[in-house]
Parts: C-alpha cells; structure tokens; sequence
C-alpha cells in the first residue's frame, strides 16, 4: 500500500513556524551596547544573531517529494492477537529533507503499545522505517492520514501534510457457542429443538389417536392392542425450528462500562450475540441479526454454513457495531417502523441492551405487543462508586424490573460469565 504526499492546497505551502520571531530586535541589544561600550565582542555577537535572523527569515520550507508504504503482519488478526505495522517513507525529490516529523494515523479503536511516529532526515533517495505494534479488537479498522510535518534546516517554516495510505484490517471472532439461550414458543415449520402443543413425531409423549392407514409401525401403541384388540397411533410433542433475530443496542449512550479498562455494554452485547448466534445455528435454528443503532445493519433469518459466515462478518466488521460510539445521526422511532417491517411474524427476538435509558424499555415491550416474544440480555454497565453511578443503576434496575412484571424475560447479566448467568436464569424461567 503506498502512497506519494498529496501537493499544498495553499499555493505558497509554507506556514512560519515563528520559532525565531523577534530575534533581529533581540539581536540589535549587543550591537548598541557594544558601540555605547566600545567593546567589538558585543558588536560582533549582536551581528552574527542579525545575520542569522535575516538568513532564517529568506531560508524556505523544502517542498517535499515523499512516498509511504504500510504493511501489516497480517490483515485478519483474532481478537487479542498483536500486529506488527511497518510504516516505510522515502525521498523521491532531488533535495535534501532536514527534518521531517510524521504521524501515523492509527485507528481510534486500536491501542498501540509503542509510539507511532518518527523524526528523521532524509537525503535524495533514502528512505526511513517506523515500525509498532497494536492490539486487534473485533471490527473493520481504518487507517487515518499521516500527519506530516516538514521543516528547513533554521526551523523558522514548515509545510503541514498528510498523506493516506489505504489500509484496513478485519478482525472477526468465531462464532463459538459457550451457552444456548432457552428459547421461548414455538414458530416455524421446520424440525427443530423448541417444543410445541402441536401433537406429532417427537420425543416428549403427546396423546393417542385412532390408527390411520400408513401410520409407520413404531408409532402403533401396540400396548393396548395387546389388551383391548384396538389399534392407535401414539402422538408425541412436535419439536420445530425457531427463528431469532438477534439485536444488539450499539447506540452512542450504550457504550458504557463500570471502568475504563472495563469492557463497554455493546462489546459485550455482541459477544452475547455472537455465543448465541453459534450456539442456535448449530440447533437447527434461523438465526437473523440486527443492528439497534445508525447504519443498515440487517442480515435475515437464515441457517447453514453460508449464513454463518455472513453472521460471523457482520458481528466483527459491521459499522454500525464498532468498537467506539457512532456519530451519526440517529432516528430511533423510524428504525423501530422499519425493524418491525423486516422481522418475520413468527420470529422472536433476542435484544442485547444495557437498557441504559427508557427507550430500550420501549423497544423491548413494543415488539413483544406486536406479538413477538423478546428476551432482554442486559450487560451491567453500571457502578456504585460514586452517588451519581449508584443511581443509574437504581434507575436501571427500575427499568429492568418494568420489563419482568409485562412478562419480558430478562437476562441481568453481572460480572460471571454468559454460562453461569444464563444457567441461573434458565432455572428461573423453568418455574
């Protein structure tokens, strides 16, 4: 990936740094106090920083002829894995470079263990490296600009560039299935693991019938046969494929987190999603995903191999789901009209939400009245630190506790892990 530094928008290109600015002034004190004085030592001091002054005052910025190549170890890093980026800028003018100052732009979400800029010299043809290491995060990371700073041999201007090398990384996690959500209801035509009241093949016994022609011998209650002379077909719970849409609330307030080293509500909500996304895919069940935030984030309903992938892009990489807060606008109401178009009328959603204000409440009860069943997992974003913290989360548990008594299931998912939190919750739901 390379790039050459784009040419000044300003026709003079020079912007004076000031850093010599009042020197002449200065520089005419020695010379009067050395003719008040009759000392040639004073005259000549006070006429060598004149000299200099009027020599930074005519030197010009150089007008730079640099061209950059980034590289990185690799462009699709896991979660947590360190990659090395090499940063490679050469001379191609014919004059010298005496100080150039860059920075590279690394992307906001990236943290970078070792600095990310460089102060050098180049001559004609020469060429200099930086090299550092970041840490991958789950998204699509964007190189910014380099901001490139070139400056004449006195210092006195400089010229103000950046320069784009386009780079990008892509870190997606797998989808791996450490917990299974209890579904609820049924919904589609398709065989699958969530029970019904609909008599049928299954597991679970159901009820008896009279026997039909073709009815496969093994379903025979051959019991009462025996006893009463009388042929039936035993009838057993059928059990069909859900279809889930799961959502994830990465809107600009819901990038909270109890600390700063902590991770924030939606990182969680998409590694909530991403667990169960694995784990209902791998049940037999369609899966969508959806984004409650700025963007088209929409993949329908869907199984197989093919979909899992598009499922595994979308939660990594997706713009609407990155790693720092959105700066779009966004109309809520209007993305909850066209959600609702899109959902299928037998799905169920999975909504992965600190509930951090009043309106994931109304999303929430919204959809379960329009006759979708909806399971709120809610990753704890908040503290007690402070009283102002300790409130917020009087006002979510508020929320929360809204949600339980219209019949929402609620996931307040605290400090254990996903498993642990979910195998609690599913002996709550089973009672």
């Amino acid at each position: 990936m390379t790039s050459t530094l784009p040419e000044q928008l300003d026709p003079s290109g020079i912007v004076p740094t000031g850093r010599w600015a009042g020197m002449a002034a200065l520089a005419l004190v020695p010379i009067g106090l050395g003719a008040l004085l009759q000392s040639p030592p004073l005259v000549v001091a006070g006429a060598v920083g004149v000299t200099f002054a009027a020599y930074a005052r005519a030197d010009s910025a150089p007008e730079p002829a640099l061209e950059f190549t980034r590289e990185l170890s690799t462009t699709t890093p896991d979660p947590g894995e360190e990659v090395t980026v090499t940063l490679r800028v050469r001379n191609a003018g014919d004059g010298v470079v005496p100080d150039l100052r860059l920075v590279d732009g690394v992307p906001p979400a990236l943290a970078v263990e070792e600095s990310a800029r460089l102060g050098t010299a180049l001559r004609p043809g020469k060429a200099a490296t930086l090299r550092y290491t970041v840490t991958a995060v789950r998204g699509a990371h964007e190189w910014e600009p380099i901001h490139v700073i070139t400056r004449n041999p006195s210092g006195s201007r400089e010229h103000d560039e950046r320069a784009t090398v386009e780079t990008t990384m892509r870190c997606a996690p797998e989808l791996e299935a450490s917990a299974s959500l209890p579904l609820r209801g049924l919904t589609t035509q398709y065989a699958g693991r969530v029970a019904t009241d609909v008599g049928g093949a299954g597991l679970e016994f159901h009820s008896t019938r009279e026997y039909r022609h073709g009815d496969p011998a093994k379903r025979v209650n051959w019991a009462r046969y025996a006893r009463t002379g009388e042929l039936s077909t035993l009838q057993f719970r059928e059990e069909r494929a859900a279809t889930v849409v799961l959502c994830i609330d990465a809107r600009e307030g819901s990038y909270l987190a109890p600390d700063p080293e902590a991770e924030n509500a939606v990182e969680r909500g998409v590694d909530a999603a991403t667990q169960a996304c694995s784990a209902l895919l791998d049940s037999g069940d369609r899966v969508g995903v959806a984004a409650f935030a700025p963007g088209e984030c929409w993949l329908p309903p869907g199984s197989g191999a093919d979909h899992a992938t598009k499922a595994r892009d979308l939660l990594g990489t997706h713009p609407s789901l990155a790693p720092t807060p959105p700066t779009e606008r966004f109309l809520p109401t209007t993305w909850l009209r066209r959600f609702r178009r899109r959902l299928p009328a037998d799905a169920q959603v999975i909504f992965c939400s600190p509930v951090a204000d009043d309106y994931a409440v109304t999303v929430a009860r919204r959809l379960d009245a329009y006759g979708h069943a909806v399971t709120v997992v809610s990753p704890d974003p908040t503290a007690d630190d402070t009283p102002g913290r300790t409130f917020a989360r009087i006002e979510r548990g508020n929320r929360l506790s809204e949600l339980r008594r219209a019949g929402i299931r609620v996931l307040d998912w605290g400090d254990e892990s996903l498993a642990t939190e979910l195998e609690r919750a599913a002996a709550r739901w089973s009672r």
